[in-house]
């Protein structure tokens, strides 16, 4: 029989939010944290929003040392882990560290820090031939993202299995699945998983003009994300990690953790139709959360929150629609769903375990968060997409869902401990 699994711990870095109680805070508040971008010089761009986080490394513990050792992204994941293992409950030094891993989910890795150092190295672009010995000495760290791994795993004394998942924007909800089917068949005790992203740069806001995927809305930043409403035109980057301590269920028990959800199922799809586009069917998203209900043996009418990719785009917000009936049948129009991305942006990788996030809280809160700015409904979308104000709502059991290009589709099924199987 396979084992159940916890989420003993958690911790998010998230725009507008450092920490899971200020997460909570602002999503339950409907608070936007889109704003102009400052990391750079935004002008050139066709759009120049983006959903930043306000991190001073200094007063969140990191030493010098490691900031100059670590890209961004890498040190959101590590203050994220931080409060995760802290707030676990385990005494990690007395674990078996052979029974002990981390998964981290990334899409675009060391970002940031590759294209700094690639402006140093050339003279800013005047060199063909670049002079390394201007590089960081820890550039070769930026390259290999499994150095976010390394990282993590350094947190909490891992030493069983250490990986990194990158498949693009479902890579926080992959990583964590991974996570939790390593407890399930008994090769792992504890994973330390989650994912980070830290994207905000001139060469990746470059590329998502180039394809006219984010918004141009670039004189109302603050609501510049607008899932599943009629006038929206694209979605807003973001950056953020989020870690979670998951554990077997029994052992979790008999310890006496406080036990702030159960990963009951995961699915993955992937519909090998083209890198960027979705068809409006939804059929390879329906069929991951038919797998993840499957597995936690549940029926599509157990389901009480959906908390949806919505990206902010017509052919996702089209696609998810189309898949969440496709797999839940007339549930769908009973069912609340919402998009946190309307608040915190589109951080690639990392959205799905900030999404994952979110749902515990729900579930912990019997609330659910607001999808933001969404004024004018979309006729084609017409489920309960929980506008602007979040509900009250007892939520024991959250569907989180992930769409990514390339075509990987990934859902997750979420529930309250106790929850009878």
């Amino acid at each position: 029989m396979p084992r159940r699994v916890a989420i003993v711990g958690a911790g998010v870095v998230a725009p507008g939010a450092i920490g899971t109680k200020e997460f909570w805070s602002l999503l339950q508040e409907g608070r936007t944290a889109t704003r102009e971008i400052t990391f750079f010089d935004p002008a050139p761009f066709r759009s120049r929003v983006a959903a930043e986080i306000d991190f001073d490394p200094y007063a969140h513990g990191l030493t010098p040392q490691e900031i100059r050792r670590m890209d961004r992204a890498a040190q959101l994941a590590v203050v994220a882990a931080r409060e995760a293992v802290a707030g676990s409950g385990l005494e990690f030094d007395a674990l078996d560290p052979a029974r002990l891993g981390v998964t981290l989910g990334t899409a675009v890795g060391a970002t940031m820090g590759l294209d700094r150092e690639y402006r140093v190295v050339s003279d800013d672009g005047r060199l063909h031939l670049v002079d390394h010995t201007y590089a960081v000495p820890h550039l070769y760290g930026y390259y290999v993202p499994s150095s976010f791994a390394c990282e993590v795993a350094w947190v909490c004394g891992a030493e069983g299995p250490v990986s990194v998942v990158s498949t693009g924007c479902t890579s926080g909800l992959d990583a964590v699945g991974h996570a939790a089917e390593l407890i399930r068949e008994g090769s792992a005790d504890v994973m330390v998983a989650g994912a980070t992203d830290a994207p905000i740069s001139p060469i990746t806001v470059a590329c998502f003009d180039a394809i006219r995927a984010t918004t141009p809305r670039n004189d109302d930043p603050e609501h510049a994300s607008r899932p599943f409403d009629r006038t929206r035109n694209g979605f807003v980057l973001g950056e953020g990690a989020a870690i979670f301590v998951l554990e077997d269920l029994d052992r979790a028990r008999g310890r006496g953790a406080e036990i702030r959800a159960e990963i009951a199922g995961f699915g993955s799809h992937c519909n090998a139709f083209h890198m960027t586009g979705l068809r409006p069917d939804g059929a390879e998203m329906a069929e991951a959360i038919r797998d993840a209900l499957d597995e936690a043996r549940l029926a599509p009418q157990d389901v009480d929150y959906v908390n949806a990719h919505g990206s902010g785009t017509r052919q996702n917000d089209r696609h998810e629609t189309a898949a969440f009936k496709r797999s839940l049948g007339a549930h769908a129009y009973r069912t609340p769903v919402s998009s946190i991305k309307s608040m915190i942006g589109h951080s690639l990788g990392a959205i799905g375990s900030l999404e994952i996030a979110a749902s515990v809280l729900a579930i912990e809160n019997d609330v659910v968060p607001p999808t933001a700015n969404l004024e004018h409904p979309d006729p084609e979308c017409d489920l309960d997409y929980v506008p602007r104000v979040a509900r009250e709502w007892p939520t024991d059991t959250v569907l989180s869902v992930g769409s990514g290009f390339g075509g990987f589709q990934s859902a997750m099924v979420l529930t309250r401990e106790g929850r009878t199987r």
